[in-house]
């Protein structure tokens, strides 16, 4: 045992994080086009190449929205899941591709899925630095690419905690009115300052539409504070 604490051989806490960006105007994404019209998020987004061919595969849960996407060539239905659907298309290798940028620069894509236009990347990288990298890079490929969110590593053992930055971009411009007019008015506090119904009043919603609203913001966030991957 090593006078840290540690046995001999023990790895290194390595100093990598989590991101979440968001590629705005690829321009180049069948998905990406088709979100628009998708009621919620286009998930489950893989792919692989075999010579020029770009297989590309994706979860929807409406599937009325592919069939009558314009942008994605020839989808083919592969299975039902019940609450989802699974479809593959074909179309030629993009060196423009957003995705193909990013795994140039050697940086696999931990997650993938298009919502309202918008191209949603998570990333695992070794060093902060690797995020710049995949910034400029896709400088080329998109109007605009937003950090949404960071997350660091887990608590090392100098008992350095263990932080995380939430992304408030995955709540809607409501959701985000909700949060901050319940917690003007108190409403998180104990003994509340007010209750559902005050702060339903003063968003002029009704209590249930209030619940409902502050119900899907904190599962959101919540989602994203206790990630454990």
């Amino acid at each position: 045992m090593g006078t840290d604490g540690k046995s001999p051989g023990d790895p290194a806490t390595p100093d990598g994080v989590r991101a979440g960006i968001a590629i705005h105007g690829t321009g180049n994404c069948p998905l990406v086009d088709a979100s628009t019209a998708h009621d919620g998020p286009i998930t489950g987004i893989n792919w692989t190449h075999a010579g020029d061919t770009h297989t590309e595969e994706f979860r929807v849960r409406h599937p009325d929205a592919v069939d009558t996407a314009e942008g994605i060539p020839d989808p083919e239905s592969v299975v039902d899941l019940g609450d989802e659907r699974v479809y593959r298309y074909d179309r030629p290798r993009d060196g423009g591709c957003a995705c193909r940028v990013i795994e140039e620069l050697d940086c696999p894509i931990a997650d993938a899925r298009a919502e309202d236009g918008v191209l949603l990347l998570t990333l695992h990288l070794p060093e902060l630095e690797r995020l710049r990298d995949v910034v400029s890079a896709l400088d080329g490929s998109a109007e605009r690419v937003e950090v949404r969110y960071l997350v660091e590593g887990t608590a090392r053992d100098d008992g350095a905690s263990d932080r995380t930055l939430v992304d408030r971009g995955r709540l809607t411009d409501r959701q985000r009115e909700v949060l901050r007019t319940a917690y003007r008015m108190g409403y998180f506090e104990r003994p509340r300052d007010a209750n559902a119904r005050a702060v339903a009043d003063a968003l002029d919603i009704s209590p249930s539409t209030f619940a409902e609203h502050l119900a899907t913001a904190q599962r959101k966030l919540l989602k994203e504070t206790l990630a454990e991957n």
